[in-house]
């Protein structure tokens, strides 16, 4: 008996806890964008209604962008990088709040509710769940992705060869059905982005995510204010 009592302790000892990911409201190591890079321009389609859910999101109180501080400090080296080659960044969204994830979730999840389709032209609204375009867990609310693209430093269009939350094969980064212009405009980015320590995924031209991120299972909830 003494003996299994001891082998049951000796497995027990080998199990590894899974912890479950923090949910956090603390702001204090989060910077606003605009004081570190004067010269970015913004249009937080979540604070609008120009978005997939027709809607503004729950959390979004002021079009503003905020990162924590070590991915704000390497965006800012982007930033740079891409002004010296003419260009000025242009973002769309950075920290979102788990609440704001959570409505996404709830939008699909809700069959009279068809948002926005020419954001979703070839799919059916429950796809975007199961398809991963959209996640019920967002790198954006661990505080250090940015969705963005670069513009002239006159304000002027840079063409991607397709824009920002389209949920189409279009938006992966490697799509051979754009022009060399285009292709180049995305590689200008990547390369800018990636320089400065961000990694981005196969699906959205637009997105990165500071590689080293300082909360890498930290989900922030405070509001965008």
């Amino acid at each position: 008996m003494k003996k299994l009592v001891i082998t049951l302790l000796l497995a027990a000892s080998c199990v590894v806890p899974v912890w479950a990911d923090t949910i956090s409201t603390d702001k204090s190591d989060f910077a606003q964008v605009s004081t570190v890079i004067d010269d970015a321009v913004y249009d937080i389609r979540y604070y609008s209604s120009y978005n997939f859910t027709g809607k503004r999101i729950n959390g979004y109180k002021a079009p503003r962008a905020y990162m924590t501080k070590k991915a704000l400090a390497a965006l800012a080296k982007a930033a740079e990088d891409l002004r010296q080659q003419g260009y000025r960044i242009l973002i769309w969204d950075t920290y979102r709040p788990q609440k704001a994830v959570d409505n996404f979730v709830a939008w699909i999840n809700n069959p009279n509710d068809p948002g926005d389709k020419s954001f979703y032209p070839t799919l059916e609204k429950s796809n975007l769940l199961e398809g991963n375009y959209i996640m019920a867990k967002s790198g954006h609310s661990r505080g250090s992705t940015v969705d963005l693209t670069i513009i002239k430093k006159d304000g002027g269009f840079v063409d991607m060869g397709g824009t920002f939350d389209l949920f189409s094969e279009i938006s992966h980064p490697d799509y051979k059905k754009i022009s060399k212009k285009q292709k180049k405009n995305r590689e200008i980015l990547r390369k800018a982005m990636e320089k400065a320590g961000f990694q981005g995924i196969d699906s959205e031209w637009w997105h990165f995510t500071l590689k080293d991120e300082p909360y890498k299972d930290t989900y922030f909830n405070f509001d965008v204010e």
